[in-house]
């Protein structure tokens, strides 16, 4: 009895120097963003313009890179009044442009964006679009699109803007993916494809840039409610609806600030609401070890998230299913 009562503390005192010696590894002082210059693609709306509201009020001087120069422009008012409120001194700038398009045109607007406002500390892309829709309506030029403006545009930037952090030696990245790049969903095959491919190309590349002190954060926004939502719900099949009504509708300006804390921290995955945290420790494989509190969640709940997937998963094949059903039925009656 004194036997297994020593070996029981004794395993209680190494997994407490285990978690101790975890914390201490992981845990990373929180970057300041002060007189830093960040640069937000898709930053005239939606996610994208609450970060520039959040690194605003932090001090960071801001450039905007969007498409819709009527939204640049107010989004630069908007972005200013923030940072004159909060008494930051942080500038800010727009630049309109298609972030997948020429990419000599991309570098030369990343150096343009740095002649006037200096390094660029972190790049946070937010520039992307979803049409929901069944995969055999998907017509081939919208499938490029898709994978042109949510992959390739991300790449493009990031690509000129990590050879000038690594030349500072220091920075951040932050890939905008969605819970649908860590699972398929009815309506998303072409998006949920090029949002995963943001996670793989993330974590590849936070290997590459590790010695230069440049970390990598990948956002897995849940249902967010942004002018791009509003045009997906335009084409969105009801399955695909009700499935994405699970994770509930959050603020862009919540998921923002979620977004730029975890960047700070050097976390590598951000997201926002129950459904995301159970995604991101279930799907976490062989990605980068970050922080103590992810990591010890993937170690000891991923068995009991994988069992509660199966109830979520169960739940979607049976709207898939009996919306199935409605429609034989509707044409069975005609």
């Amino acid at each position: 009895m004194e036997l297994c009562c020593l070996v029981e503390y004794l395993a209680i005192f190494m997994g407490i120097g285990l978690l101790g010696a975890a914390v201490s590894i992981f845990t990373k002082k929180k970057r300041d963003l002060n007189g830093k210059h960040v640069l937000i693609t898709g930053g005239s709306s939606g996610i994208g313009l609450g970060v520039a509201h959040d690194v605003a009020r932090r001090g960071a001087s801001v450039t905007l890179v969007a498409r819709n120069v009527a939204n640049l422009e107010k989004a630069l008012e908007d972005v200013r009044s923030t940072a004159s409120k909060a008494g930051a001194g942080g500038k800010v700038q727009t630049f309109s442009a298609d972030i997948s398009g020429d990419p000599e045109k991309i570098a030369s607007l990343v150096k343009d964006a740095e002649s006037s406002q200096g390094p660029i500390y972190m790049l946070v892309n937010c520039a992307g679009f979803s049409r929901a829709m069944k995969f055999e309506d998907i017509s081939p030029q919208l499938a490029k699109q898709m994978m042109d403006v949510n992959f390739m545009g991300s790449v493009i930037i990031t690509q000129e803007v990590v050879r000038s952090m690594k030349q500072q030696q220091e920075g951040i990245i932050v890939f905008t993916s969605s819970l649908g790049g860590l699972l398929g969903i009815y309506g998303f095959t072409l998006y949920t494809a090029a949002k995963g491919a943001l996670v793989k190309l993330a974590e590849a590349l936070c290997q590459e840039v590790k010695p230069y002190n440049i970390t990598v954060t990948v956002c897995y926004p849940p249902d967010t409610d942004t002018p791009g939502f509003e045009e997906e719900n335009k084409t969105k099949p009801v399955e695909t609806k009700l499935i994405s009504e699970s994770a509930g509708l959050f603020k862009a300006d919540e998921v923002a600030h979620k977004l730029v804390e975890d960047a700070l921290r050097g976390s590598f995955c951000s997201t926002t609401g129950f459904e995301g945290f159970m995604l991101t420790t279930l799907c976490a494989g062989m990605g980068p070890i970050t922080d103590a509190a992810s990591f010890l969640a993937q170690v000891f709940l991923t068995g009991l998230f994988r069992s509660i997937s199966a109830f979520y998963l169960w739940s979607f094949d049976r709207i898939v299913y009996q919306e199935h059903q409605k429609r034989l039925a509707s044409k069975k009656s005609e």
